[in-house]
């Protein structure tokens, strides 16, 4: 393995100062609730709302400002993410009366989450179709109650029109313009205006990102999904152009978003940092990309693919393309990804918008244990039982055995009466 290009490492103290400043914002939420709220909404926003959820005058608003063309592509994208998303739930079934032995009843029901809060992103962009990523697998698994959150444009105290408007289509019962740690807080513990849910999903900045991971236990989560990340596998077929803008479309982001290039080719290495460095002369989000780059780019020349491959199960990319001559030789080698893209006509941006898969996906190794959000974050797979006397009967004396084993007598008690 050959390093071309380093990113820089993110220190230990980059991530205490980061988890001392999220404490602090969510600490001054659960006590001080709304005031806190306008506090930092003046603070970040630099404008504070008289209510924080948005109004049906508003969401009528946004739509006026929009043309036919942007919400048919609103109502296109939706229609692919919500077809996959109902073939996700399709794929799961609930199980009735098992039974390992006579007379033993076993099975589970698949049970929507009571509430969710979708955080969609709007920091540098309006991420609006983010809010269809999130809202549409929760609607199609049946949540009771789906409120969104998002920031608001700065000094205004109004959601990007765009935004706003897809959040509404894609089904949202409530809509709050509110966003940071902050807003992770008030849904978590709830404050005068704000009811809390069960569930928090979507991604966000490193400061969204901490504020889930500090107030998970006393509300679920997706998973961290913090700056974006790309990993690249490619070898001398592959274009360097293409590979080069996949790259920087993930820099464009976040200054501390992460390009990851895996060659088997070095000439090929080098052409795609020629490439992204033509492509940064010109691309109108360059200042964004090339500090991303600059600090978290990075190119390494593997001795093979076996080698590349090693390399990225253990990275865990939230987005992952395959751009080798042959990619079926090593897919299913491949096991810890966010999402898949496969051959070079298949670019991430295409996941990012509107083919049907999710674009909120694991980052920071979480794709180890987890995948991205889909119908099956907003579900519950709870068991139950059901036993004849004679079953109960013939179980009951295991069931004490192993209960005096343990030393827990009550159970065995328990189990011994229903002999």
């Amino acid at each position: 393995m050959k390093i071309i290009k380093k990113s820089k490492e993110r220190t230990a103290e980059d991530h205490r100062q980061l988890r001392d400043t999220v404490s602090g914002i969510i600490d001054s939420v659960c006590e001080r609730g709304d005031q806190a709220l306008r506090d930092y909404s003046v603070r970040f926003d630099g404008f504070v709302r008289d209510s924080f959820r948005v109004s049906r005058e508003e969401i009528e608003e946004a739509y006026a400002s929009m043309s036919p063309e942007e919400l048919e592509d609103l109502r296109e994208a939706k229609g692919n993410i919500e077809a996959f998303a109902r073939a996700q739930r399709n794929s799961l079934s609930e199980i009735t009366d098992f039974q390992p032995k006579p007379g033993i009843s076993l099975g589970h029901r698949i049970i929507p989450v009571g509430s969710c809060c979708c955080y969609v992103p709007g920091g540098r962009y309006p991420l609006f179709s983010t809010a269809l990523m999130l809202i549409t697998p929760a609607k199609v698994a049946g949540v009771g109650r789906i409120a969104a959150t998002t920031p608001v444009m700065h000094d205004t105290g109004k959601i990007h029109p765009r935004t706003l408007a897809a959040i509404d289509l894609a089904g949202a019962d409530e809509i709050y313009a509110l966003g940071g740690a902050q807003a992770i807080a008030a849904f978590s513990y709830g404050t005068e205006q704000i009811h809390p849910v069960d569930v928090i999903v979507g991604p966000g900045n490193q400061y969204v990102a901490e504020a889930k991971r500090q107030c998970y236990g006393q509300v679920g989560i997706d998973f961290i999904a913090g700056p974006s990340e790309v990993l690249a596998i490619a070898d001398e077929h592959a274009d360097p152009d293409v590979i080069a803008a996949d790259l920087l479309a993930q820099c464009e982001h976040d200054p501390n978003a992460k390009a990851f290039l895996l060659a088997t080719d070095e000439s090929l290495a080098r052409s795609v940092i020629a490439a992204v460095e033509t492509e940064l002369d010109a691309l109108e989000t360059a200042d964004i990309a090339r500090l991303s780059w600059e600090d978290y780019g990075e190119v390494v020349v593997v001795d093979d693919l076996k080698e590349a491959v090693s390399v990225c199960n253990d990275y865990a990319p939230e987005h992952l393309e395959i751009n080798i001559a042959d990619p079926d030789r090593i897919i299913e080698k491949l096991t810890n990804y966010g999402s898949l893209f496969i051959g070079g006509n298949t670019a991430e941006a295409f996941g990012d918008y509107a083919s049907g898969t999710n674009h909120t996906l694991p980052t920071v190794r979480a794709a180890r244990y987890t995948g991205g959000v889909w119908a099956g974050t907003f579900l519950k797979t709870c068991t139950y039982q059901r036993m004849s006397p004679e079953a109960a009967a013939a179980i009951a004396p295991l069931v004490s055995r192993m209960a005096r084993g343990e030393g827990l007598i009550g159970h065995a008690i328990a189990a011994e009466k229903r002999r």
